[in-house]
């Protein structure tokens, strides 16, 4: 007669960790899935629980060669947000900003992550005041092949969807951007500043690049693009961004900034010239264009 099973989530967790001391790594993943599908039937929500069984059975995934299927359960959205929610119940507002973060790592379209992002941005600038970005743990890199995109392409029509996305990118100006549209821009903007942080500047072009093809109503977005343009030395594509930024903002003192920068590199000093003596009229005591405007002086005398 067979041995009967546990019939609770807690003993069929210690089944499952007694199975994994013992190196039956796969009986041990039996029973943490059996765990899990019993939370699930009995509607049962538990966010420290669900996170711990997914964790476990990762392990066993792990020691038995399984990568696949180990970053799945490590990047799994559903304990991801429930364990958001509750951080954010508690409070615990910069815990819960990083899971919301790293779910739209995963999946960039779940607007409940796309949501908490957002919420959570509020309340810690209210509580942590601008530098809140400063005061945050670092969130959690996920893999590439556990990431899904918001438009994945088949083998089939791989090219058909890469011509199709060109020309969403170079006809952005002419349609009004859902609102869905912009939250995924500012997804993307964000990514792509936090490339640039880590000095991954061409990168975060792709980033920004994508934000533009969903909405191109944010200035910072090309100015930011500009600066990127600016340190890889692709100074004419620097001009192009930081106009069309001043197009969206005429007091984008970045925009000015970075566009005097590239003028001066392409020497057309006036133009240069010209653009930090706007930056100058908005800002008369900013250093750095003060400085740059002494450099370029010289340059025309």
């Amino acid at each position: 007669m067979a041995p009967k099973l546990p019939n609770s989530v807690e003993e069929l967790r210690s089944a499952g960790n007694l199975s994994f001391r013992n190196g039956q790594f796969c009986e041990a993943a039996t029973y943490y899935s059996l765990a899990l599908r019993l939370m699930l039937e009995r509607g049962a929500s538990d966010p420290k629980e669900e996170s711990v069984l997914y964790s476990n059975r990762a392990a066993c995934h792990l020691k038995d060669g399984n990568c696949r299927d180990c970053i799945k359960d490590c990047t799994a959205i559903k304990p991801l947000l429930r364990r958001a929610s509750a951080y954010e119940a508690l409070e615990k507002y910069s815990l819960a900003y990083v899971d919301y973060k790293t779910v739209l790592q995963i999946d960039g379209s779940v607007l409940s992550a796309v949501e908490g992002v957002n919420r959570m941005t509020k309340a810690l600038m209210d509580s942590l005041g601008p530098e809140w970005r400063l005061k945050l743990p670092s969130v959690p890199l996920v893999p590439a092949s556990a990431q899904k995109r918001w438009n994945p392409l088949s083998s089939e029509n791989h090219k058909e969807t890469a011509k199709s996305k060109s020309k969403q990118i170079t006809t952005a100006k002419g349609r009004v951007p859902s609102s869905g549209d912009v939250e995924r821009a500012r997804v993307l903007k964000e990514e792509g500043n936090e490339l640039v942080k880590k000095g991954n500047h061409k990168k975060a072009i792709e980033k920004y690049s994508e934000s533009l093809s969903f909405s191109n109503l944010e200035s910072a977005t090309y100015s930011n693009r500009a600066l990127c343009y600016l340190v890889l030395k692709q100074y004419k594509e620097a001009v192009k961004d930081c106009t069309e930024a001043l197009k969206l903002d005429g007091k984008n003192v970045k925009a000015f900034y970075r566009r005097a920068q590239a003028y001066k590199a392409l020497k057309d000093y006036k133009s240069s010239f010209a653009d930090i003596n706007s930056l100058l009229k908005i800002e008369p005591r900013n250093g750095p264009a003060q400085k740059l405007q002494q450099e370029v002086n010289q340059s025309l005398n």
